[in-house]
Formats: structure tokens, sequence, C-alpha cells
């Protein structure tokens, strides 16, 4: 591949896999840091069987989640809901939120965000409660 055509089109296959601050394992597939854009990210995660991410908020990112496959709950501030394949999610910056996966599949959905995801940007529950 080209490296023009690299900083324009990315493929899922190439994309390295690691650990979120939340706990969610991902692929991040498009951000600044390997392609043309500037300010967002698009990553693919997973959570297996019976386990969940985190709670947390983001300080500056607005996030959306795209459910690809399985079932799970979710919470988004105070409120709490079931999520299935086709639901999106709208998470605000500064706003508490957690997914579980309730499925016997693993829960797969895409993470948008605005501006891209970085672990300084997460910020932990537990930690504000220090």
């Amino acid at each position: 591949m080209k490296s023009k055509e690299k900083r324009i089109r990315q493929s899922i296959s190439r994309a390295k896999m690691f650990i979120t601050k939340d706990r969610s394992i991902i692929r991040e597939i498009i951000s600044p840091r390997n392609s043309r854009i500037e300010r967002m990210s698009l990553a693919k995660a997973r959570l297996n069987v019976g386990c969940a991410t985190e709670e947390h908020y983001h300080a500056t990112s607005e996030e959306i989640y795209y459910i690809l496959e399985g079932k799970g709950k979710m919470r988004v501030g105070k409120t709490t809901f079931m999520v299935e394949k086709g639901d999106g999610i709208v998470l605000k910056p500064g706003v508490y939120h957690k997914i579980w996966n309730l499925g016997d599949r693993e829960l797969v959905f895409l993470c948008i965000c605005s501006p891209m995801y970085t672990h300084e940007d997460t910020v932990m529950k537990e930690e504000r409660l220090v």
C-alpha cells in the first residue's frame, strides 16, 4: 500500500489491539495517529461475555457507541437501559458511562470519538472519589 493511500484508507486487519483505560479491548481503525483525519477516531471494541467497562467519562471528547453484535446494559449518567445490535448511544463530555455484556457472546461495538480517544482524556470514577 502506498504511503499516501495508507493515510486515506485504513484496514482493521492492520489495526493493533490494545486495552483502553476503561478495560475494553479495541482496535483503533482510524485516528490522527494513523491517518489524515485531524480530530476524530474510530475504533471497534469488544467486551467478553460477563464483562463490563469501568465507569468513566471523557473530559473533552464526545463519543458515539454503535452496537454491531450482542446485547448488554448501559448506564449513562443516572439512566440505565438495555442495548442491542443496531443501537446508537450518544455520550457527552463529562458524563459517566459504563457498558456491560449481558449476552451469551461477545458484545461488539464501534466507538467514534471527537476529539480522538486518548487515555489522558479518560477519567475513571475511582480516580474522582480519591
